[in-house]
């Protein structure tokens, strides 16, 4: 049922696009312009440039007329740009990008419910409807270009086997991780943190019950494989770190209140990054008193360095936890007045979803390129 709930609400964002409605009684949202607009949202188009170009510069440059230098391409991992490229064989590439995020966000939408079945909940479909309209920057997400559903669905999934001890599994899933978006790295450290945390709390924990998580090891190798794989097509090891204006991590913490300037963002308008940072911090923390603690000390990783992020868009560089935050949540969730609550923050939500995907978007001259 949420599976069908997920295809049908994407499609829902997408129709007025799609009849082309000049304005939307009350509102007046103008989407005449059509799916372009959502083909054109951030960063979609980029990811299928790679999936045409395989970071080819000559063949960017000859082929494509995005504005973009050569090397921020890439600050965009190719995984994603892969499945793309498969959908990309029988449809049109813009369509494909599109596809290739609703699949993955029905595989995530299935991970959730595995990783929900692991950890003993009952009754797990009000908490995948509730998944599936929060947080609003999720419900944009699965609509436009994007590698977060997958990049959800393989983090997921990896913590499933972690827990169940299938370490093969968990590095593999780890691994496409990685090789999806950047912050996977930050999976494996949440590993290693679990077994310190284990070494000091337990004082006898076996050794040969760490060295058995070896295959963990893929995630790092995954890395190493993708710094060598830029060296093949870019001619330099290190693209990802020369990509230009791309990392958005900065010391001291918290310097997304920096005065402009001096960090990516200096907005003053951001007072709900403190209410993201309470909600997100508070679910952690249940997850430990809730004693899972692989969830816990992940999140608890992925939450301390969104600390670092001065960037605007903090809500997408936190969606990986949502998941396992909304675990922690859970009977908060499921009382009635969060339920009326929800239900009346239905209309806001697909407000503000076609607000963003109307105003999020890249300056495309020629569609003929991308088709």
């Amino acid at each position: 049922m949420v599976v069908v709930l997920t295809i049908v609400s994407t499609l829902l964002l997408w129709l007025p696009f799609w009849l082309r409605i000049e304005s939307l009684p009350g509102w007046g949202f103008d989407f005449s312009s059509g799916m372009e607009t959502v083909f054109a949202n951030f960063d979609g188009t980029n990811y299928l440039i790679i999936a045409r170009s395989w970071y080819d510069g000559e063949y960017i440059r000859n082929n494509f007329s995005n504005p973009l230098p050569l090397e921020y391409y890439p600050a965009h991992l190719p995984l994603y740009p892969a499945i793309v490229s498969v959908f990309d064989l029988v449809m049109p590439g813009t369509w494909a990008m599109l596809v290739a995020t609703l699949l993955g966000s029905v595989l995530a939408t299935l991970a959730f419910f595995k990783l929900m079945k692991s950890v003993g909940i009952k009754n797990m479909g009000w908490l995948g409807v509730v998944f599936l309209l929060l947080p609003a920057r999720w419900v944009v997400v699965k609509a436009v270009g994007s590698p977060e559903p997958w990049f959800i669905a393989f983090i997921l999934m990896s913590l499933v086997y972690f827990r169940e001890k299938k370490y093969w599994l968990a590095g593999l899933f780890g691994a496409l991780a990685q090789l999806t978006k950047s912050p996977g790295i930050l999976l494996f450290v949440g590993y290693g943190l679990y077994f310190l945390i284990e070494m000091w709390t337990r004082k006898k924990v076996e050794m040969r019950k760490i060295l058995s998580a070896y295959p963990l090891l893929l995630m790092p190798l995954a890395a190493l494989g993708l710094f060598y794989f830029y060296y093949l097509q870019t001619g330099d090891f290190w693209a990802y770190f020369n990509s230009g204006d791309n990392f958005h991590l900065f010391l001291p913490p918290f310097s997304i209140f920096a005065p402009k300037g001096q960090v990516w963002t200096g907005e003053f308008w951001l007072e709900e990054i403190i209410f993201i940072w309470l909600i997100y911090g508070l679910g952690v923390m249940k997850l430990w008193k809730k004693n899972l603690k692989e969830l816990a000390v992940f999140s608890g990783v992925f939450f301390v360095s969104t600390l670092l992020v001065a960037h605007r868009d903090i809500a997408r560089y936190i969606l990986p936890i949502f998941p396992l935050v909304l675990i922690g949540w859970e009977e908060e969730m499921r009382k009635k007045e969060f339920k009326v609550i929800l239900l009346l923050l239905v209309i806001p939500i697909l407000l503000y979803s076609w607000n963003f995907m109307l105003n999020n978007t890249m300056a495309i001259d020629n569609w003929g390129q991308y088709l």
